[in-house]
Parts: structure tokens; sequence; C-alpha cells
């Protein structure tokens, strides 16, 4: 038996031997969990403890004793201070694994599953350089200078980057020079906790396939002087840059993005080929982070649905249609369902752009659409936000009965919850999950998960 305090500040010796869903480092002492961050399975360290509770502490790592082999050099020079990723000091097949077993687990765990069975992770075609958006929060340095980057782990304290390995490098560029431009215009910075300043971020673009570009500040008001010609300079600075755009945040708020984008300056979008159809992409559209591996992912359902060209489809969170079209193209009536407007206008667009016709978009919130559709979809497909879906959501599936349902998610926990509700009684059985490396680097994993309703 230790002599060691389980108390805050206490340093104790501890081998890391999992990974948290939030990325930290998982070690056990005296049959209490610790987290640490930075540390990787395989690690023998020392910690501080700075959170305790009686069965789990968090701890901050003072001194790695012996390097897991999983452990390997970060390839961002402020790796160890910004918030952007947490995994750059784990090889990237280990990644993987450790992405595969935080599937399993929380299918165990939270959803009950007995060994469900999970495929190996969809792999990324690269693990850098793959982010075709980047949202920046600004600041300003302790000598005037302005600054853009992301928060240090577990504050509000920038950290300036020039450059950022993880989003497509033909952003780097107007990472580093458009803060310049800020500076040199005089444009104030926004300060959260006074609620004064304009400009809170900076937003970058860019279609992967197209390299077309886009530019947004979000700021609190509107109003800033010059930006007319700055966002003309812009335009000719970079050829790439097809567009400037203006949003407006005015709310004390932890969103990025208001309600609100105006067109400065040049396309309010950017055209990006996805599953061989064409996009309209705009500043404040949700399109998924990696262009390649969402396209990969698509085939895997394509695959498994095997649609043969008189099934009815609805698509639930649709979006602009990003899943919607592609599917639409092999079933013969798809319905998606969005509860924003814009969303919707786009997903419209995109049909008429690509002569989809088989396909309508209903506004409003799934959980009032769903149930009132009027019919009995063959295929429901589920790609709700991260806090995955409402309970109404669920008791309409569990009315409609779909002969199979796809839930696509990009958070596991809430995933395992709702395929528990989806499986409990026996309606649904879980037949295959697919998870897919949208975002190298972090803890974060998308999943497919397949379900087909029981024969009885």
């Amino acid at each position: 038996m230790t002599n060691i305090v389980w108390r805050q500040g206490e340093i104790i010796e501890l081998e890391i031997s999992d990974l948290s869903d939030t990325g930290d480092g998982v070690g056990r002492f005296e049959q209490r969990v610790v987290f640490v961050p930075d540390t990787v399975p395989g690690d023998r360290t020392l910690v501080r403890l700075v959170h305790v509770k009686p069965k789990y502490a968090h701890a901050t790592l003072k001194q790695i004793l012996q390097p897991s082999p999983e452990r390997i050099r970060a390839s961002c020079i402020v790796a160890d201070k910004c918030g952007g990723c947490e995994w750059q000091h784990i090889n990237y097949d280990y990644q993987l694994v450790a992405k595969q077993n935080q599937v399993i687990q929380a299918l165990e765990r939270i959803g009950g599953f007995v060994k469900p069975l999970v495929d190996p992770v969809l792999v990324a075609n690269s693990s850098l350089g793959y982010r075709n958006k980047a949202t920046y929060p600004l600041g300003i340095s302790a000598t005037g200078q302005v600054q853009a980057g992301y928060y240090q782990k577990g504050s509000h304290q920038l950290i300036n980057l020039n450059q950022c390995p993880v989003q497509d490098p033909r952003l780097n560029p107007l990472l580093a020079e458009v803060k310049l431009d800020i500076q040199k215009q005089g444009w104030s910075i926004y300060d959260e906790t006074r609620h004064q300043g304009k400009i809170r971020h900076l937003s970058l673009r860019i279609g992967r396939r197209t390299g077309e570009m886009l530019l947004t500040l979000v700021v609190k008001d509107g109003n800033l002087p010059r930006i007319e010609t700055q966002a003309q300079e812009w335009l000719q600075r970079y050829p790439q840059l097809l567009g400037v755009a203006i949003n407006l945040n005015s709310d004390r708020t932890n969103a990025i993005f208001g309600n609100e984008t105006r067109c400065i300056a040049g396309n309010p979008y950017l055209r990006e080929t996805f599953a061989e159809l064409e996009f309209q992409v705009r500043p404040d559209t949700f399109f998924q982070v990696y262009t390649e591996t969402a396209e990969s992912l698509l085939q895997v359902i394509q695959s498994e649905l095997n649609l043969q060209g008189h099934e009815v489809l609805v698509d639930a969170y649709c979006g602009i249609g990003t899943l919607t079209l592609p599917l639409a193209k092999q079933a013969r009536q798809v319905i998606g369902l969005e509860m924003q407007s814009a969303a919707v206008e786009q997903a419209i667009f995109n049909a008429q752009q690509n002569g989809i016709n088989n396909v309508t978009f209903e506004v409003g919130a799934v959980e009032k659409s769903l149930p009132n559709l009027g019919i009995i979809p063959d295929i429901v497909l589920l790609d709700p936000p991260r806090k995955g879906c409402d309970t109404n959501v669920i008791k309409s599936l569990l009315d409609l009965q779909p002969a199979r349902i796809v839930y696509v998610s990009c958070k596991v926990a809430t995933l395992a919850r709702d395929l528990k509700l989806l499986c409990e009684h026996g309606l649904y059985n879980l037949t295959r999950v697919q998870p897919a490396d949208f975002f190298p680097q972090t803890a974060h994993v998308e999943t497919a998960a397949f379900l087909v309703r029981s024969p009885s």
C-alpha cells in the first residue's frame, strides 16, 4: 500500500494504458482512473493530480519516465500548446486502432451491445493537410500585434499560427498574411470578456478538388471602414480566392457564426466536386472537413445499401444534399429533411445543377417532419449533429419501421445511446459498423452504423 495521499497537487507514477474519447491518456492508480492529456498508451509517467474526485482524477504530465513505442515527434512546433489537435504525438496507425476501440467501447458500455462487430477504421488519404475549412479566433499580443490561431488547451490563451499542418496547405499564405492586413487597417479585435471590438474570427475555406477559396471575417457588427477596398486587394493577391464575406455575430456566445452572412466582393460561394457531382458551398455551409474520406464513407454506404432503383429513401439532417444527391441517383425517390432554410436553398440549387429530379427537400425540424411524411420509406439515413437524435425522432422511426436505417454520427456516445433505443426491443438488428477517420490527429471519429429491421 502506497503512502501517497489521493489529493490535489500530489505527484504519482502512472502507466498509461488507454485513451479516452476526449483524447486524454488513461491510467489506473489503486483502482482509480486518472486522465492525463498529452500521453500515449505505453508511457510510464510522473503526473500531478489537479482535479480529484473519489474514484477518478485529472492530472497534468510532469515527466515521461519511459516513452511508449507509439509516441512520435509532433509535426507542429506548437502541438504541445495548441488546442487544435490532441494526437499529433501519437503514431497514426495507433490512432486508427484507438478510434476503433473507442467505437467498440461506446457500443458496449453505453449501447449495451455484446461484442459488436466494428470494422477497421476507414483510413484517410493523408493524416495532415486535409482540412478544407479552418476558423481561427483573433487576438492581440502583448506588443499589440494581431494574432490568429487556436486556444491553448484548457484556456482562452491564443496560440498564434502562421501555418497549420492539418489545414489544406494552400490556405497557409492567407492565414499568415490576412492578419497583417487587419493590423494595417486598424480594425479592432473582439474582446470576449468586455464584449467590445469588431473582428472575432477569420474563416478560410477551400474546394479540395477545385482549389477555389473563400475568406470570411466574423464580426460583432458590420461597420468595417475600407472593407470593400481591402476585399478587392485580397481577390487580386490570391488568384484562387473567389469571394470575401462578412458574417455578423453580435451575441455573447461561443458559437462562431451568426445568422447573417454578406458577400463583400466576388462570389458568395465556391464550387466543390464530390461523388462526381458539383456542389455549391457557402462560408457558413456545413460540409465535411475531409472531402476525400467523406467520399470514401459514402462509397461504403452505397455498397451496403446496394440500391436497385425502386427504393424510397429519407435523408434526415440532409444539409446541402451532400449524401442525398449521390444516393438519389440510385433510388426511385429521395426526401431530404433539414431545419436550416439556407441549407435547403443550396440543396435545391445543387440538385438542379446536377440534373437530379427525383429528390425533394423540406424545411423543418426532423422530429416534426419525419412523422408527417405520409409515407413509409424503405430506408432512413440519419446524420444528426453531435447531440444525436431527438427522442421524438427515435419514436417516429420505431413507428414507421423502415426496412433499413443508416446512422452516420460524429460522436460515438450519442450514436451508442440512440442505437440502444432503436435495438433494445428487438425491432432492429445492428449489422455493421464502419468508422472513418474524418479528423486525423484528433480524438474524433465519424461512424456509419447499419440497422436492418428484424424479420419478426
